[in-house]
């Protein structure tokens, strides 16, 4: 059995999908603050810093503790989950024509000390995007995607967003999972 350092719905889904058993444990970490200090790092260096310490600031004796963070940049900017439905908005007509990156990362830790840690990254091209679609598509998903950076779920309407996309499917969940698996396999927490 692993610890899950998140209060995530998506990863919880994941894991319980590939019947990986687990218990989740959120982490408590000041995000904000590791994203100034990392203020002009790549954003996959940002995410993957965000999974590591989520992991570490789980206590879990003796138990693999998995941390993890997805972010999304565009056209230059980074991203956050949206603060309000004005933003979410905003975001998206941002987004509108352009080609989002979302990177995911995931860390694996164990009595304070790093076993693992790497990351994804997913190319979404968004469609165009009229005002009128977007106020018909925020009515039909918020507030559910008020907690997605990126203001979408994959797995529901948001999928009307893209064009295309270039990249794993759990990585876009918010995940890199099979990565994941291929690293608990290797240290015999998952059966090969």
């Amino acid at each position: 059995m692993i610890v899950l350092a998140s209060q995530s719905a998506s990863r919880r889904a994941m894991l319980e999908a590939a019947d990986i058993p687990f218990r989740a444990q959120p982490a408590h970490v000041d995000e904000r603050a590791i994203e100034m200090e990392l203020d002009g790092a790549e954003p996959s260096r940002i995410a993957l810093e965000l999974a590591k310490a989520k992991a570490l600031a789980v206590f879990a004796p003796h138990e693999v503790v998995l941390g993890s963070d997805s972010l999304v940049s565009c056209g230059g900017r980074r991203f956050d989950k949206p603060a309000s439905r004005e933003q979410a908005a905003e975001h998206l007509r941002f987004f509108s024509g352009k080609v989002m990156e979302l990177h995911s990362a995931a860390a694996l830790v164990r009595d304070g000390n790093l076993l693992w840690a790497d990351h994804a990254m997913a190319s979404l091209h968004v469609a165009s995007l009229s005002d009128a679609f977007i106020e018909a598509y925020l009515d039909a998903e918020w507030p559910a995607v008020a907690g997605c950076v990126g203001v979408f779920r994959i797995e529901a309407r948001g999928v009307q967003l893209f064009e295309k996309i270039e990249g794993d499917y759990f990585t876009i969940l918010g995940m890199p999972l099979l990565m994941v698996q291929a690293a608990l396999r290797k240290m015999g927490v998952l059966q090969q």
